[in-house]
């Protein structure tokens, strides 16, 4: 995975609530065997009609927001089914940070696991933030060392996160890579047991 510190980009706001995991992804879409090539389907039947024609008011289609890494959303994202697809979605589309109030659990796992970095701020806070993103192109300065959201006018939003996430995301390590930072004691045990 791809290391998670500092990221400077305009937000992408998707002013909804209770978006749940086949919206952010399809259940037509996960016969992928690999954990690539979904980005293409993110709300896929938000962004396009029937017959494939990009719905003008759906907001990643909207020039804008073109390469943003960070999406805001309201509260209860990634409901639904367990489906790791959804931050595969994510993730593969361009972004790297979700914030919103709350997630279900999980989504934010699934989130922390595959590189994502899920922030929570308070609702007010979405709210601001949502509200500039529609008006403007509005930057947020995300610095997970700091556990900060800095906005382009100055205001900052402090979030929590676990201990063992964040180290995780701050080295870009999935739980795989985890385990192998304990390659000695696991050596030794298996040795020991030989013996």
């Amino acid at each position: 995975m791809k290391p998670i510190n500092q990221i400077t980009s305009v937000l992408t706001p998707l002013d909804r609530k209770n978006v749940d995991t086949d919206q952010i992804i399809s259940k037509e879409f996960l016969k992928r065997i690999e954990r690539t090539g979904f980005g293409k389907y993110l709300f896929y039947h938000w962004r396009f009609h029937a017959d494939g024609s990009p719905i003008e008011n759906f907001v990643l289609n909207d020039p804008r927001f073109n390469g943003s890494e960070i999406l805001v959303a309201q509260e209860n994202f990634g409901c639904g089914s367990s489906r790791e697809h959804a931050p595969w979605a994510i993730l593969d589309y361009g972004f790297r940070v979700v914030i919103a109030p709350s997630y279900a659990d999980i989504f934010y796992n699934n989130c922390v696991k595959n590189g994502i970095l899920p922030i929570r701020l308070k609702d007010q806070e979405v709210d601001e933030l949502i509200d500039k993103g529609q008006q403007q192109n509005f930057k947020l300065e995300i610095n997970l060392e700091e556990q900060s959201v800095i906005s382009q006018d100055g205001t900052c939003y402090k979030f929590a996160i676990d201990p063992y996430w964040k180290e995780m995301l701050l080295n870009g390590w999935d739980e795989i890579a985890l385990t192998i930072q304990y390659d000695s004691y696991i050596a030794a045990y298996e040795e020991k047991q030989r013996a």
